[in-house]
């Protein structure tokens, strides 16, 4: 039988995070990565890009909450900005004002920024290369690789003479363009992201990672083993992610991959985005019908 296939329309949400300060990190979002701080109701905080009608980040605290090394869960998750240009501006903002970054690369198909918030979650901010220039392998997928980031070059995308102009929040079109996951086991993770949601493997790091996308795209998520095999689910309200959203064309869409769950024998449950599951590695999910349906 031919693997099933997810939407290709489909696309990542947002992403939803336990954090331990929520005052904290509503400044850090808003103040250092530039989202805008849509609302706030009662511990939970959420965030849009300019005047986006979506969030792509919603914050829950728990006071207390710390971060559990060597367990499963968020590795980062990607903000995907439309321009080179604004990644340099992003660059430049967050260099000016000291931001520890974790590293730059060039993946060949994305020139990306990495950093953490103030509860250790990883971020990558990043753009893509126009599609026709992304490398392609033998097997249809892409090859991806982590090059040296030429900053110098990216920050050259800013006009001269524009000193600090220019910078004021992320544009309207940002995205959460990827999630990337530890798991604790990459085969049986492997197949459910591909069995079951129906995404396609389009790249491969060794035997430790794996890269998934749905509608041709380079990648929507990401998984890997470098918490360890065997690595267990962190405790209830450790800081972390609580799940992220798979964005969908339509109920029908959305319908289709809960039977798909439900024939291999997972569980599924009404959430207030959506219909949520988890991952092998208990990396939770919600399913969400974009179209505006239930």
């Amino acid at each position: 039988m031919a693997p099933p296939n997810l939407d290709p329309l489909a696309a990542i949400g947002a992403v939803h995070l336990t954090v331990a300060d929520l005052g904290r990190s509503i400044d850090f979002y808003r103040d250092r990565i530039g989202l805008r701080h849509a609302s706030r109701e009662g511990a939970t905080a959420r965030f849009r890009a300019g005047d986006a009608a979506r969030d792509l980040l919603v914050l829950t605290e728990v006071p207390g909450a710390r971060r559990i090394p060597g367990t499963t869960g968020l590795y980062h998750f990607a903000i995907l900005l439309p321009t080179r240009r604004d990644l340099a501006l992003a660059l430049r903002h967050l260099t000016e004002l000291g931001q520890r970054f974790a590293g730059y690369s060039d993946h060949l198909v994305s020139e990306s920024l990495y950093l953490a918030d103030p509860d250790g979650n990883g971020i990558e901010i990043y753009r893509d290369r126009p599609r026709s220039e992304w490398p392609q392998e033998a097997n249809g997928g892409f090859r991806l690789d982590n090059l040296p980031l030429d900053r110098d070059g990216l920050l050259r995308e800013i006009e001269a003479g524009s000193s600090r102009a220019g910078w004021r929040e992320l544009p309207g079109e940002t995205a959460i363009g990827h999630v990337h996951l530890q798991v604790s086991d990459l085969e049986a993770s492997d197949a459910f992201y591909t069995e079951v949601l129906g995404l396609h493997v389009t790249a491969r790091y060794g035997s430790t990672a794996t890269f998934l996308a749905a509608g041709g795209y380079h990648h929507h998520v990401g998984t890997n083993t470098w918490a360890g095999v065997g690595a267990p689910p962190p405790p209830a309200n450790a800081v972390g992610l609580r799940h992220f959203e798979i964005l969908l064309s339509s109920a029908e869409e959305r319908d289709r991959v809960v039977a798909r769950i439900a024939r291999a024998h997972g569980k599924t449950a009404e959430g207030e985005e959506g219909i949520l599951t988890r991952d092998p590695s208990g990396n939770a999910i919600a399913l969400v019908d974009a179209s505006g349906g239930a």
